[in-house]
């Protein structure tokens, strides 16, 4: 993938009101954790996750995504009129049909002549929708588009304990297994992204790669529930030692794709991005990449694993708190469970 014609435009982010501490989900925990010899603070030790944030009871994935497209159209200056698709990608839905992006579009009164749809890969669904969009707007289809993604790991959360707590017959792996979704959070991410020639920026998405080992589909797998519904029951399983080794392959793999496509180097990159899993991830990921941590902008002690929405709201904190100057480099490193990646490089 490479473009000449699309920019970034403007972020919009929402942060849930509720911290959630993981000393609070320990304490919870607590009988668990005697009858398995765990100590607390275990769950911040492994994870790096200090906290994590949670929407209030009764609000939808769209309310979130919607309030998150509201400020990335006023970042952007774009007017809803303006728009000519949007994509909800987050894992999070208020139900199995219709799309979550139908019920966005309404609350952002969008056109009629709006194309919508949700794009679904796990974490590393934003990217994804960034790609399609990208593709869109190079071939002349549409001038602006809005990706959205609200995200709410409450119900995940809050099943798992209840699991844990449940469960006569739970085994130390099982344990060991339900660990990642403690370090779930919630918030929501929207970008605009447009055509050079209505540029008000010229952040210039140049292209990427992407790369799949599906091969490792079952190092990961939520089941339950897909639709946020009240009363909504969802268990994820995860194998994080292997998960860790398989996908940071997987993105070595991919990151020297990246620079063969696109002809940068590690020097290059003045400014990285990644998805937010845990601390163990992401100095491993920089291991095998080569690419300076110093260059990084973290979230993950205090917003934890915020899935689709990590990468995206990372990435608009980081450029807000440490602006990148034109011509700067930017990469964005995503990866999802499947196992697929996707890398993305933006000129400042």
């Amino acid at each position: 993938m490479q473009y000449e014609h699309v920019c970034l435009e403007g972020f919009g982010t929402v942060l849930p009101p509720r911290v959630v501490t993981s000393l609070e989900i320990e304490e919870r925990l607590a009988p668990v954790y005697a009858r398995f010899g765990v100590h607390a603070g275990r769950l911040e030790l492994m994870s790096g996750v200090r906290e994590r944030r949670f929407f209030d009871e009764g609000v939808l994935p769209s309310d979130a995504a919607a309030e998150a497209g509201r400020a990335a159209l006023a970042a952007s200056g774009v007017t809803p009129d303006q728009i000519g698709a949007i994509f909800h990608t987050g894992v999070s839905r208020d139900c199995i049909e219709p799309a979550t992006a139908s019920f966005v579009h309404e609350k952002l009164g969008l056109g009629g002549d709006v194309l919508l749809f949700d794009i679904s890969n796990a974490c590393l669904g934003f990217a994804d929708g960034m790609i399609v969009l990208a593709n869109m707007i190079e071939l002349g289809q549409v001038e602006r588009g809005l990706i959205v993604a609200g995200e709410s790991g409450r119900q995940l959360v809050e099943s798992t304990i209840e699991h844990l707590l449940t469960s006569s017959d739970l085994t130390k792996r099982q344990f060991k297994d339900a660990f990642a979704s403690l370090t779930i959070g919630s918030g929501a991410a929207a970008l605009v992204m447009a055509h050079e020639s209505v540029s008000r920026t010229g952040h210039r998405l140049l292209g990427g790669v992407a790369r799949a080992a599906t091969e490792h589909s079952d190092l990961c797998q939520g089941t339950g529930d897909a639709a946020f519904t009240t009363g909504a029951r969802m268990i994820m399983s995860t194998d994080s030692e292997t998960l860790l080794e398989q996908g940071c392959r997987l993105a070595a793999q991919t990151w020297e794709a990246f620079k063969l496509r696109l002809g940068w180097s590690n020097a290059d990159v003045d400014h990285s991005f990644t998805h937010q899993v845990g601390v163990a991830h992401r100095e491993r990921l920089y291991e095998v990449t080569g690419l300076d941590a110093e260059r990084d902008f973290s979230t993950l002690e205090f917003l934890g694993n915020v899935g689709s929405v990590s990468l995206p709201l990372t990435m608009a904190m980081g450029t807000e708190k440490n602006p990148p100057v034109a011509g700067d480099r930017v990469a964005l490193l995503g990866i999802g469970s499947g196992l697929s990646c996707a890398m993305l490089g933006v000129e400042w």
